[in-house]
């Protein structure tokens, strides 16, 4: 039997470094676990619910909104996040631009083009291996706008 896992301590990790700076840039995170209801009529509905304990196999998607507080625009930013240990990365949650991903949190990239070094030689980075995930702001954020992305995980 599994025990449930407080998920607090998880999204403590997962705060962004941009989170913790004060200034004009205001985010938040937060982890939303997949609820699963069946209807009268036999059909299945997945809803995102807030995630307060869970048990491994279980679902989750981290999200992280931003906005600009400021009367300036922000440019050049980068949010970047570590995936907790205990959580496995799947891929960039449904309307959400895919991160670049880090198996090592130096290198960044698209999955399929990193490896993960072993005793044998190297291998080709699967979803287990993703130890960040990383965005960034192509344009500047003007004053007021705000925005979030978002990833799957699956508690280990």
């Amino acid at each position: 039997m599994f025990k449930p896992f407080p998920l607090a301590i998880v999204a403590a990790a997962a705060v962004s470094t941009a989170a913790i700076a004060a200034g004009p840039l205001q985010v938040t995170s937060k982890i939303l676990a997949e609820h699963r209801a069946r209807a009268a009529d036999g059909t299945t509905s997945e809803t995102l619910v807030a995630a307060a304990k869970v048990v491994p196999g279980t679902r989750v998607v981290f999200v992280l909104e931003y906005r600009n507080t400021g009367r300036q625009p922000l440019a050049n930013i980068v949010f970047d996040n570590p995936v907790p240990r205990g959580i496995a990365y799947r891929g960039p949650a449904p309307n959400s631009p895919a991160p670049e991903v880090s198996v090592d949190g130096k290198t960044y990239g698209a999955l399929a083009a990193l490896s993960v070094r072993t005793p044998a030689g190297a291998r080709p980075a699967g979803p287990d291996d993703v130890t960040h995930v990383r965005w960034r702001l192509a344009r500047p954020l003007a004053p007021g706008a705000q925005g979030q992305f978002a990833f799957q995980a699956v508690l280990k």
